[in-house]
């Protein structure tokens, strides 16, 4: 088996740093943080014209018929660089959850305008004591879902919704349809958009895959993905500066990567993003190769180590830059609190290992 990258993943992976470094860097992230859609129309666009905003979606939709592994070089890229905006909502969730759910006919109409880029889709995984859908003349969405990623960028939100079967569906809703509300909901992660959405008899479109259970849990699952490889990327990136200013910020006339203290906190930072990364990279493999079940170990498993042991990088950043670490004005609070998200994600390390533990045990 070989783990290395192609050359069309590097070449990928460097394209998108060039960009980022280019168009996006740290003062266009900061200028975002208040932002509510968290991107403007020129980066947006400029992140479509890579090509990157269609990889998952089949070639006969207008997109790349690529993979997790090749999404997650995008995606550590962009989490290297603490980018804002609905890049995973749309290009992995949305796009993942139309193609696993959506009929023929849903695809062909839908998944075009989110590969392009033209269109910017999130999810909305509701509750199922929260969020349900009826049919009367046509169907309907009601219910109230908070924390939405990027509710607020979306022009078109994939919503699941309990059925009154039982079951569950997968809905298309319209950010102009009547009924629909969606409110910021501020976290402290300002690179992060969050929001709250409310459907009062909201009209949706059923995407009639048939029963949507299996597919949420795949969108699901590469959602949780694209979330540790996002951290593996933040967390690359905080290491990178916490040895720069290890080796330049000098105490008692030497560097103060010079003190064990020091490099024993660099070196816990190193294991954390490694291992964070292979369990990462697995779990898109997975996601691309293996079966369902081995899938979504994988997927718990990653999300279970980044969600502490990421964390733990960013704390460490600050710890090692002191003082100024603490800053408004320096770039280290960025780094922490987007790994602070991922550990707060999905219940954290313990939800997760609750899962991982009724995977193992049955």
């Amino acid at each position: 088996m070989d783990f290395e990258f192609s050359d069309d993943q590097e070449l990928l992976r460097a394209t998108v740093r060039r960009f980022l470094a280019e168009c996006a860097p740290v003062a266009y992230v900061r200028s975002m943080l208040d932002d509510e859609r968290g991107t403007t129309n020129d980066i947006w666009a400029g992140l479509a014209d890579l090509g990157v905003t269609g990889l998952l979606a089949p070639e006969a939709h207008g997109g790349a018929g690529m993979g997790m592994v090749d999404m997650a070089v995008v995606l550590e890229e962009l989490g290297r660089a603490v980018h804002p905006g609905p890049f995973a909502s749309s290009a992995v969730g949305a796009v993942s959850l139309v193609d696993l759910a959506g009929s023929d006919d849903d695809r062909a109409e839908l998944l075009p305008g989110l590969a392009s880029g033209e269109t910017v889709g999130a999810v909305v995984l509701g509750d199922p004591e929260q969020v349900r859908a009826a049919r009367d003349v046509g169907w309907e969405v009601t219910g109230q879902a908070t924390h939405v990623a990027d509710a607020a960028a979306a022009d078109t939100l994939v919503v699941t919704a309990a059925l009154d079967d039982g079951g569950l569906g997968a809905f298309v809703v319209q950010r102009e349809a009547p009924g629909l509300t969606v409110a910021p909901a501020p976290t402290v992660d300002g690179t992060r958009k969050f929001g709250a959405v409310t459907f009062a008899g909201t009209p949706a479109r059923r995407l009639e895959g048939g029963n949507a259970t299996d597919a949420i849990a795949e969108t699901v699952d590469r959602m949780g993905i694209g979330a540790v490889v996002d951290g593996v990327g933040a967390a690359q990136r905080a290491l990178e500066m916490a040895v720069e200013y290890a080796n330049n910020r000098r105490q008692f006339d030497q560097p103060i990567g010079a003190f064990q203290a020091v490099q024993h906190m660099c070196a816990d930072m190193l294991r954390a993003v490694e291992l964070a990364r292979a369990g990462a990279y697995y779990a898109s493999w997975a996601a691309d190769a293996a079966d369902p079940g081995e899938r979504h170990r994988a997927a718990t498993l990653a999300q279970a180590f980044a969600a502490d042991e990421l964390y733990t990088v960013g704390a460490s950043l600050i710890q090692v830059h002191g003082g100024i670490g603490y800053t408004w004005e320096h770039d280290a609070h960025l780094y922490y609190k987007r790994l602070l998200t991922l550990k707060e994600r999905a219940g954290g390390t313990s939800g997760q290992l609750e899962e991982l533990a009724s995977l193992i045990l049955g």
